[in-house]
């Protein structure tokens, strides 16, 4: 793997005086990339989104210049707005524009299933559309997540099949992946560092000319599956990290300590980063580009080994959301609350905070295992609108979600819930507990105000050791 930065001092001019581009996928990747390119001069970007009960609601309202996020996102609407003024962007469904495009971005959701294997349907769905539409010369960027080898054992192959057109020859093909999050979709996309990794010294050329428009930082090229494996490693690594902090905070607890205290003098050393632990990983990518990574081993690795120090780190990670349910059920116990009898209100549905995404959410593990003990689950949000995964309302107002439950458990650590005013929670809630996932309340503070407190990492009152 050799991996450069490309020298942007000299414009390589590989694209048309007005370049049509089609950006494959309106979610938390398409959406800001699609725009910031349309704000472009020279560029025409139009969103394609299957229309779905689900999805379909985005094409309306993107091209009524608006977000169709919930959650907090510096800058996303302002530069929507603008560029659907200006008329050079516009969302649709209609597969055809894929006919004249000069540029063609695929950004498709790359799932896994419960046996952690991708589930590639909209990814093969997107490739056999482009290659049935394709024209010569068009340049076609896979972002999608994809277990290393799949640009060109999958993506290629389909987009050739179905067109007659050689990669490298009559199009290219690269893999370029994204680093966002939600609450810095923008700011991620523009001032991240880009890597680079085309079929041949043209695909990828083109490719750094096309991110060059939008991207400040240093953009890095390599080969396509260098490309597709950073992508899949970086997120395993950080994965690892949490799994690690994840550990030592339930070593913590039980020893009595408080966890935060452990990693600020670790983290002193400056050549030290001891990640924070928490209620459980979320989002599209943590949680199955590890699997993505052990996939393209599997699959087209010269032998097979067992990525276990990965493939552990999921597990522990998956399991901190059940340590929540344990944690709920212990401090109720305290209070002589019988689990199966208990209300408790999750705080926060989304994965992330100040967000509405909701992929792979902690939550929807901590609200089934709660549930499978018996107790009456509410659940609030002040940005999910609709929960997913089962028939439960999100309710928007807290103090209502408050009012009579036994404990509240804080999964998702949106800035409304570090202002609540806890004594006002206390005569609402009909058992005074706190949970705390996401290190959002001072321990001290909360015992003084009455409630039984526990926490990921910290030790509440003397009861936790009574059920470790």
């Amino acid at each position: 793997m050799v991996v450069t930065w490309a020298d942007r001092s000299v414009p390589l001019r590989l694209f048309q005086m007005v370049t049509k581009i089609v950006v494959v996928g309106m979610g938390y990747v398409g959406i800001p990339c699609a725009v910031l390119l349309a704000d472009v001069d020279g560029f025409q970007v139009t969103g394609l989104q299957r229309r779905s009960k689900r999805s379909g609601y985005k094409i309306d309202v993107l091209n009524k210049g608006k977000s169709p996020f919930e959650g907090v996102e510096p800058e996303l609407e302002e530069v929507i707005s603008r560029v659907v003024s200006k008329g050079t962007f516009k969302a649709t469904d209609d597969v055809e524009v894929l006919k004249d495009a000069d540029v063609i971005l695929i950004d498709v959701q790359t799932p896994t299933d419960a046996q952690n294997m991708p589930q590639y349907v909209s990814l093969r769905e997107a490739s056999a559309n482009i290659g049935q539409r394709i024209k010569k010369g068009a340049l076609v960027v896979v972002e999608s997540t994809v277990a290393p080898g799949t640009t060109q054992n999958v993506v290629q192959k389909i987009i050739e099949k179905e067109s007659g057109l050689k990669g490298g020859v009559e199009f290219d093909l690269a893999f370029s992946y994204e680093r966002v999050m939600p609450g810095k979709l923008i700011e991620y996309l523009v001032n991240m560092p880009r890597v680079v990794g085309g079929i041949t010294p043209r695909s990828t050329q083109r490719t750094v000319e096309l991110y060059s428009k939008i991207v400040k930082d240093k953009i890095y090229i390599t080969d396509t599956l260098s490309a597709e494996l950073a992508k899949t490693i970086e997120n395993a690594y950080r994965d690892v990290n949490i799994a690690f902090a994840n550990e030592v905070s339930m070593i913590c607890e039980s020893m009595g300590v408080n966890v935060y205290d452990i990693i600020k003098v670790i983290n002193a050393r400056h050549d030290r980063h001891m990640h924070i632990p928490g209620a459980g990983v979320g989002g599209h990518c943590l949680p199955k580009d590890p699997w993505l990574l052990r996939y393209g081993l599997y699959e087209y690795g010269t032998w097979k080994i067992e990525p276990e120090f990965i493939s552990l780190a999921r597990r522990i990670n998956n399991y901190m959301p059940v340590h929540m349910s344990n944690l709920v059920e212990n401090a109720l116990m305290a209070k002589g609350v019988q689990i199966n009898e208990a209300i408790v209100t999750v705080l926060g549905a989304a994965y992330l905070e100040d967000s509405d995404d909701t992929r792979n959410t902690p939550a929807a593990t901590l609200v089934a295992s709660l549930q499978t003990k018996g107790v009456t689950v509410r659940l609030h949000d002040p940005y999910v609108q609709q929960w997913e995964f089962g028939p439960l309302e999100v309710e928007k107002d807290i103090y209502k979600a408050a009012k009579g439950a036994d404990c509240l458990a804080l999964v998702t650590k949106h800035s409304q819930y570090s202002k609540l005013d806890l004594d006002k929670i206390k005569k609402l809630m009909r058992t005074p507990t706190i949970v705390d996932g996401r290190n959002v309340f001072d321990t001290q503070s909360v015992i003084a105000k009455g409630f039984e407190y526990r926490a990921i990492g910290k030790r509440g009152i003397q009861h936790l050791a009574s059920q470790d």
